[in-house]
């Protein structure tokens, strides 16, 4: 099969690895495994970040990439409840554990080192594929299970949110803020965001959140304030002074839960702001099989549709890569899968 090798491993700070491009070995699958014909993948940040030597756990040979949708080709021993020919979507949390609250010391994210989507074919355990939702196209359905299983964790399990409640999401553009509005939208929530972009504020907008505001304005966080009201629950994944801003925007007994700290350290934090708000911040990564399958049935409930923004062919993937890191998208960007 053609796929997409990460050989190298380079220091953080030193450069980014080359991907190669060639024809390896087809998976076989195993006891309580299936083999999956991928249509489609998408991309994620911490593809970008295993190329740049910024994520624990590299080791090569291995072919990167989280996401993944396709048509079941094989079946291992010991499965049962799976089909060949069956249309799946690829849970791509691995061996999470019994614990809710917390993975084991063995979990996995698909991709590195545990080879990934950017494949034709791929090796995974049967109960981690699902039945793919009717009312998504093979773009959408590999657009949704990392950044919907982290934003549905965020906003349900850990944010808890409910209707009526008033939900900051700062960054709005990537794939899992953008999914969180949908969520916390379909759920009854008013969203606010925030961009440094009008027109991602109003692609927000027409997906279901109430407001925003532009933070490269001096007042933002007054503006976000006057028009939201203070938040109940802020999703976030900037870290860094957005951080303290959120505690600023926080109405008191509310949540925050961060997934990602894309601007680094929070510096200088003044922690009477939280204890006297008696705020609740939580961290938050993936998710476990049981939150996988609720974000399915969210999303086949409620007909939502994960945002593409753009879609390569597999070949492009370091193009794709690139365009990722320019961060002008909004949603998801896609690999086509050649068959």
């Amino acid at each position: 099969m053609k796929a997409f090798v990460l050989k190298d491993k380079v220091k953080p700070g030193t450069g980014t690895a080359k991907l190669y491009y060639e024809e390896v070995e087809t998976p076989k699958a195993g006891a309580g495994e299936v083999v999956v014909r991928l249509k489609t993948a998408a991309l994620n940040r911490r593809d970008v970040f295993i190329r740049q030597g910024l994520y624990p756990g590299i080791r090569v040979p291995s072919i990167p990439g989280s996401d993944g949708a396709g048509v079941v080709a094989e079946i291992g021993a010991d499965v049962r409840g799976v089909e060949i020919g069956d249309e799946v979507v690829i849970n791509p949390s691995i061996g999470w554990g019994e614990n809710p609250n917390y993975p084991d010391a063995n979990f996995s994210v698909l991709g590195v080192p545990i080879n990934g989507t950017y494949a034709q074919y791929i090796k995974i355990p049967a109960e981690n594929v699902f039945p793919k939702p009717e009312h998504l196209t093979w773009e959408e359905a590999a657009a949704l299970p990392l950044g919907g299983l982290t934003a549905y964790r965020a906003t349900v399990t850990k944010g808890r949110v409910q209707a009526g409640e008033t939900v900051i999401i700062p960054g709005i553009g990537g794939g899992v803020a953008t999914l969180a509005l949908q969520i916390a939208s379909a759920l009854g929530a008013y969203v606010y965001v925030t961009s440094s972009s009008d027109e991602k504020i109003n692609k927000a907008m027409k997906l279901g959140a109430t407001g925003g505001v532009n933070y490269r304005q001096d007042d933002w966080v007054k503006q976000l304030s006057t028009v939201s009201g203070g938040a109940d629950l802020a999703i976030d994944s900037i870290g860094g002074d957005t951080l303290k801003e959120l505690i600023h925007l926080a109405k008191p007994g509310s949540k925050i839960v961060s997934f990602g700290a894309t601007l680094g350290p929070v510096n200088n934090l003044l922690m009477p702001r939280i204890f006297f708000k008696q705020l609740t911040i939580m961290g938050t990564t993936m998710g476990n099989r049981n939150e996988f399958i609720g974000m399915l049935n969210l999303f086949n409930e409620h007909k939502l549709k994960p945002v593409v923004s753009e879609v390569y062919p597999l070949e492009k993937v370091e193009v794709a890569h690139e365009q990722m890191e320019a961060g002008g998208h909004f949603g998801k960007i896609v690999l086509e899968i050649p068959q």
